[in-house]
């Protein structure tokens, strides 16, 4: 008896537990590359030509190992525009009856999958190395499911940078030395820029007639395709990059976008790189004294202790956590996010680099985008919908958790204690932005006062019975209740001022 084994863009792995419980003699891959996953929501072209252009290397890569592969290409006539459709229409041609499928990282596709007239295995991704029963056991009866003291259950279980039952060199955690301001100079040259090869440009073409006015600048593409030159990527950011990353991985600069970053996001989040060796060889490089413990553990800090944990809590929540709004935020994403033009530097900067490499960091999504939204009250429905679109590395599991978690506290403090605001001042501090903007970081209040000045101060007031309480937060309010009346009531008036011009689509 024949049966499928599903195969989906962000599962690119040998080693998938699908693929693990097929029979290579029996058993049918279906790999499909359909409208609706293209298109549920306005994905940048970088983004849609790497998974097709690594979806079709990896299916030729099983099929040099043996596997026989269905494969639906986008203009295939027959594409039925959908996975379920494309199950059904290859069951039907092979007249199987059952499916495996690796659980997939995002709840409208499971909702789907499970709602197929085919008898459906889904099998857990063990990729992750928490799995959502232990996920669960940890945060049960918790009140507070602070990832710290996950990760540390993570160190312990992987072994990573570990001596025995204690932390390697008496602490769990470096971050108090990784938040230096941006140096004056970046040794690093950046990732690894592949050529696109006649299969990639085969991908771009047909990305360019379908996708052409998204969001987001299609060429020049450079991103790696298959796991060669993903672990390629990863090594030359080992030798070059890891060193410095833990000192400066908080600090932005215009005209350095990559900093000592690795970007190897995209390629873990897809399945070209397994999380567990992109440590390994992290902790190798601390081991021989080619990095610091702080840059190491900094690193493997986001990977087993922030990836794993944002994908538990996706999991935990369910399917109605995107649509989380505890501060009832209702005001629409200014255009800005999409390109229009804006005297804002900071978030011109991050724009642009988004629409040019499909990337930014993860200080420049959340205390620049993310905090820009957070403080305007921008609808956390819209903001998700732009983050899941715009980022090479975005699927909802990972997503989710950070912007209406983290970012914009939209899930009332399940991920963060306290929302991550900020005024202008934390820009300027990690960043080169600041400089010759229109705006003035130094202004607290006037036509040219920083906008994260102005609207700081208004969205601590406007939740102030929901924040003044917080241990955290407690000092902010002090600061407030001593400010002059006269300057108090300035500050709010000159931040409706700004908001009322944004919600009319002005430029701001």
């Amino acid at each position: 008896m024949t049966r499928l084994v599903l195969v989906l863009g962000d599962q690119l792995s040998e080693g998938l537990s699908a693929l693990r419980a097929a029979d290579k003699d029996r058993d049918i891959v279906v790999m499909a590359e359909v409208a609706e996953e293209a298109g549920y929501v306005p994905h940048h072209p970088k983004k849609i030509a790497f998974l097709f252009a690594a979806m079709r290397k990896f299916a030729q890569r099983l099929q040099d190992a043996g596997w026989r592969v269905a494969y639906t290409r986008l203009d295939d006539t027959d594409n039925s525009g959908a996975i379920c459709g494309e199950l059904l229409r290859r069951a039907a041609e092979h007249d199987a009856t059952g499916v495996i499928a690796t659980q997939p990282g995002e709840w409208r596709l499971i909702g789907a999958l499970s709602e197929m007239p085919l008898k459906l295995h889904i099998i857990r991704d063990d990729r992750f190395i928490a799995s959502a029963d232990a996920f669960e056991a940890w945060a049960k009866d918790k009140k507070q499911l602070r990832m710290e003291y996950f990760y540390r259950e993570m160190r312990r279980k992987t072994g990573l940078l570990m001596e025995g039952e204690q932390p390697a060199g008496g602490k769990w955690n470096y971050d108090h030395d990784n938040r230096k301001p941006a140096p004056d100079d970046v040794k690093f040259e950046g990732p690894l820029m592949f050529e696109p090869d006649n299969a990639v440009e085969e991908v771009l073409d047909l990305v360019a007639a379908r996708f052409g006015g998204n969001f987001g600048a299609l060429r020049p593409f450079w991103f790696a395709t298959d796991r060669d030159q993903a672990l390629a990527q990863l090594d030359h950011w080992i030798k070059g990059g890891l060193t410095e990353f833990g000192d400066y991985q908080d600090a932005m600069l215009a005209d350095r976008p990559f900093m000592y970053h690795s970007l190897i996001s995209l390629y873990i989040n897809a399945g070209l790189l397994d999380p567990l060796e992109v440590c390994q060889k992290v902790e190798a490089a601390w081991q021989a004294g080619k990095a610091p413990l702080n840059a190491a553990e900094g690193f493997i800090r986001q990977i087993i202790g922030w990836r794993e944990y944002v994908r538990g809590i996706w999991y935990r929540e369910g399917p109605d956590y995107t649509r989380r709004n505890i501060l009832n935020h209702s005001n629409d994403l200014p255009s800005m996010y999409w390109g229009a033009p804006t005297d804002m530097r900071c978030i011109s900067q991050t724009v642009a680099q988004t629409r040019d490499q499909a990337y930014a960091h993860h200080i420049q999504r959340l205390m620049v985008t993310g905090n820009f939204a957070l403080l305007a009250g921008i609808d956390p429905w819209q903001v998700h919908e732009w983050y899941l679109a715009v980022y090479a590395d975005a699927y909802e599991w990972v997503e989710a958790p950070n912007v209406i978690g983290m970012s914009l506290f939209a899930d009332g403090g399940i991920i963060a204690s306290k929302p991550y605001v900020s005024s202008g001042n934390y820009i300027d501090r990690m960043s080169d932005y600041c400089g010759g903007c229109a705006y003035k970081v130094k202004d607290k209040t006037g036509p040219k006062a920083c906008p994260f000045n102005l609207l700081y101060w208004h969205f601590l007031i406007r939740h102030r019975d929901r924040f003044s309480s917080n241990p955290r937060m407690g000092q902010m309010y002090a600061t407030w209740d001593r400010m002059d009346v006269e300057r108090r009531k300035t500050v709010l008036r000159d931040a409706d001022t700004f908001l009322a011009k944004m919600q009319a689509g002005d430029r701001i």
